[in-house]
């Protein structure tokens, strides 16, 4: 009911306002599970790619986001578990590892599931390397991956603002062409994890058409965003 009440009434207005540019559109599966890998520019990401996507998609998302204060804090807290976003805790491994069984939940009931290699925002526009998550959900669920590579999303909500700006540059969305991985699954796991990642990373930047930085995207406090460790 409430997916039917975004796709018909919120996606339309929402795709008025920010005027998404969709390549690649007929490479996504309609059926069948799918994990989502973008590149990430910006917290509208999380509904950019939604807007363009022809199913529904769940997310993981930082548990900060569920726990803000206030009439916009609980209307964030309800929207993103009405969508059926998953939290997580940046920098906890435990944590982040029980948002990752959780998706292969739903990889498995044929669902798809997004996620963002590089733990966190890009800072500074380059594609960082990729933690290997993304590799074990792979490994786990068995399923195929659909790179997106994402522009300009950054300059609709720079890092650091709090609201979208209305009339930015229209952002692009490029779906490339799904990824199938069932030949790593007789090699050593950290080694196919981590090939499965790097594959799935550079792929997103023949997308995105970013420059490659090469390194872990690392926050300012020293912390890493991991959703599993290497």
């Amino acid at each position: 009911m409430f997916y039917t009440f975004m796709s018909r009434v919120v996606a339309p207005i929402l795709r008025l306002i920010f005027r998404p540019r969709v390549e690649g559109a007929a490479n996504v599966p309609r059926h069948g599970p799918l994990i989502v890998a973008s590149n990430h520019l910006s917290f509208i990401d999380s509904f950019i790619i939604p807007l363009s996507l022809p199913r529904p998609v769940t997310y993981i998302a930082k548990a900060e986001y569920f726990g803000g204060g206030g009439l916009k804090g609980r209307f964030v807290h309800w929207f993103m578990t009405t969508l059926g976003h998953v939290p997580i805790e940046r920098g906890a491994q435990r944590a982040a590892m029980g948002a990752l069984e959780q998706a292969v939940g739903i990889l498995d009931g044929g669902g798809a599931f997004a996620i963002y290699p590089e733990g966190t925002r890009s800072p500074d526009g380059r594609l960082y390397r990729g933690r290997t998550g993304v590799g074990w959900l792979v490994l786990a669920s068995g399923a195929r991956v659909l790179p997106v590579g994402l522009a300009g999303t950054e300059k609709i909500q720079p890092i650091g603002t709090g609201r979208p700006r209305v009339f930015a540059p229209r952002p692009t969305i490029r779906f490339g062409e799904p990824m199938d991985f069932t030949h790593y699954q007789g090699l050593p796991p950290a080694k196919a994890r981590r090939a499965i990642t790097d594959e799935i990373v550079e792929e997103i930047g023949k997308l995105s058409g970013q420059e490659y930085a090469g390194s872990y995207n690392e926050r300012a406090d020293g912390a890493s965003p991991r959703q599993r460790p290497d």
